[in-house]
């Protein structure tokens, strides 16, 4: 078979029901924790971390126009992901989707898009979560040594925008802890990970929406003006910043994807799914625009550049108390997000393990607590050290590249198995309904899911393209460096191993 060939064969319907039931996995999540699960993976390193840097550095106030878009454009992939999730109620979300529809070339390349997706904003969380946890102990009178909560590679700005990264003497040992802890957490069982998810979910919203009504008051208007600040060249401020800014915080909408994920663990995944993902993406983004209003109404924007803004805006508001609520709230929900995203990425490697596109090991269900506790290990552990030696402004763009990518696979998806597959019973469907172009349906959704999504990825490449120019191409080395490794992986071990290549030899 050539090499075009394995690149194109794809997995059958037939074969992935027959998926559905004979994972191993126990069903025990509802709606409800389903939404939960969302919600708590959608709210936290966007709103907690990476809106003060995009609205410091690139959209100013309107840091909220940059959320509606960069809403808009995952509502729309959103809708895709809940109809194949429907028709599809499997562990492998956008990978098997993609195995299915495009081929296993496709489906190998989102896998590693959502490795650098799911791995990459958990490692990003982390990093958020130790700048948090640090000002909070700060509070209580317990300092934490520099070194502590400080990356191994730091950036910096330089003239022409972006950074460059240098080597320092931390070591974010905070950071890895995070994710040591989420991992165990995992590694027991789903019952107990949506448990402690529900719980921190409770809370961090509950306070996020106190922060709202109480910060209301100490809005000062002059901080909203102007709301659009002039452009100082680049993406610096003006339309293209707020592009710009709308294409960092892309990735803080990616705990919907994760509920398609849990597919293989829902009681009703043909009903439920639909409810989990759509309802999470809506209540979030009214959450997240409503805190980043009150958040550069309280502090002037260009404050905000530090990973932890929200600690910033409420320690301007002079109430001491509240401070120490909405810190422990954050450092409470940027782990539940660290939960959430370890588990969406397991759960993909569970399904490449199972289809030998990568080792055995992340298949490897544990007898008794019926979760792959090896794979889970493994990735969290190697995640640790990720969070541990990379800064946060590195990490944001590579997780916006990746989620951007895979969604517009899921668009394709529904494209082609609408076309290919009109049988396929589908308990949901995307709306808009679609044109017809020479018999081939063209959804109206899909396509523009398709077109933001890109229209996040351009602003991204074009700042990295500048920077190279600039004579800082590290974003860029980092980037492709990180596609070659891809290709390499599959051609040393997924194409030899694939059960696909398998089945076709026998």
């Amino acid at each position: 078979m050539s090499l075009l060939q394995q690149l194109g064969r794809r997995k059958s319907i037939e074969q992935v029901q027959a998926e559905i039931g004979s994972a191993g996995f126990r069903r025990v999540l509802g709606p409800v924790q389903l939404v939960f699960l969302g919600v708590g993976c959608i709210i936290g390193a966007g709103i907690f971390v990476m809106t003060g840097s995009a609205a410091a550095n690139y959209a100013g106030p309107a840091v909220m126009l940059s959320f509606v878009i960069a809403g808009l454009a995952c509502a729309f992939a959103g809708l895709c992901y809940a109809e194949l999730a429907s028709a599809l109620p499997v562990s492998g979300s956008a990978y098997t989707y993609a195995y299915t529809a495009l081929g296993e070339g496709a489906a190998w390349f989102t896998g590693w898009l959502l490795l650098l997706e799911y791995g990459i904003c958990a490692a990003t969380v982390a990093v958020g979560f130790s700048g948090y946890l640090v000002n909070l102990l700060g509070d209580f009178g317990v300092l934490v040594p520099a070194a502590w909560a400080t990356p191994t590679l730091s950036a910096e700005a330089v003239d022409g925008g972006g950074y460059v990264l240098r080597l320092g003497g931390g070591f974010n040992v905070i950071a890895a802890i995070a994710m040591v802890v989420a991992t165990a957490i995992l590694v027991r069982g789903i019952a107990l990970t949506a448990a402690i998810n529900t719980a921190m979910v409770v809370l961090k919203v509950g306070v996020l929406l106190a922060f709202v009504f109480i910060g209301m008051g100490w809005i000062d208007l002059a901080n909203w003006t102007p709301f659009v600040p002039p452009s100082e060249g680049g993406f610096s401020y003006g339309p293209a910043g707020v592009l710009r800014a709308a294409s960092i915080i892309f990735f803080a909408y990616i705990g919907f994807e994760t509920v398609s994920t849990a597919a293989a663990e829902a009681r009703n995944p043909q009903r439920d799914m639909p409810i989990g993902l759509i309802g999470a993406m809506v209540v979030c983004t009214l959450i997240y625009i409503a805190v980043a209003a009150v958040m550069t109404g309280v502090v002037p924007y260009r404050m905000l550049d530090v990973p932890d803004p929200i600690a910033v805006a409420v320690d301007a508001m002079g109430l001491p108390w509240f401070a120490l609520f909405v810190k422990a709230a954050a450092v409470v929900g940027l782990g539940s997000v660290l939960i959430g995203t370890i588990y969406g990425q397991t759960r993909i490697f569970y399904s490449m393990s199972r289809d030998g596109l990568v080792p055995p090991v992340f298949s490897n269900l544990h007898p008794r607590l019926r979760t792959p506790w090896l794979g889970t290990l493994g990735l969290g552990l190697g995640l640790a050290l990720v969070a541990a030696l990379l800064p946060i402004d590195v990490l944001g763009d590579l997780v916006t590249l990746g989620t951007a990518l895979a969604f517009c696979i899921v668009c394709l998806s529904v494209i082609w198995l609408r076309n290919t597959q009109p049988q396929l019973e589908r308990p949901y469907r995307v709306p808009l309904g679609g044109l017809r172009i020479g018999g081939v349906w063209i959804g109206t959704v899909p396509v523009l899911g398709i077109v933001l999504s890109l229209g996040m990825v351009a602003p991204l490449l074009l700042d990295i393209a500048q920077k190279s120019v600039h004579g800082n191409p590290v974003p860029l080395v980092i980037i492709g460096l990180y596609f070659l490794l891809g290709v390499l992986a599959y051609a040393v071990y997924g194409r030899r191993h694939s059960r696909l290549a398998a089945d076709a030899t026998r």
